[in-house]
């Protein structure tokens, strides 16, 4: 797992419920931490702006599943961004 990547997040979710981003673990719900739902959407869109991801809408747990699980979605985002930026520049050196 990518630590950066999960600080990363915990820092947005704590600024977003001005809690101490140390007191958030990879099993911490944002329910848990007190975050209601509207403001998950805020965390969510802060955490798409951050990493420059889109992250997929298909997945409505955001809230009340772990943060290892946005971790491990953002985590995704970022592969699937990386592979295709690379599947894009090796189309155009071929060109």
């Amino acid at each position: 797992m990518n630590a950066s990547v999960q600080q990363q997040i915990f820092q947005i979710i704590a600024e977003h419920g001005k809690i101490e981003a140390s007191t958030i673990t990879p099993d911490s719900t944002l329910t848990d931490l007190g975050i209601a739902s509207l403001e998950a959407i805020e965390i969510i869109f802060d955490i798409e702006e951050h990493f420059d991801i889109t992250l997929p809408d298909n997945n409505p747990d955001f809230d009340t599943g772990s943060t290892q699980g946005l971790i491990d979605a953002v985590q995704d985002a970022i592969a699937l961004k990386a592979a295709a930026e690379t599947e894009a520049e090796a189309e155009r050196r071929s060109s």
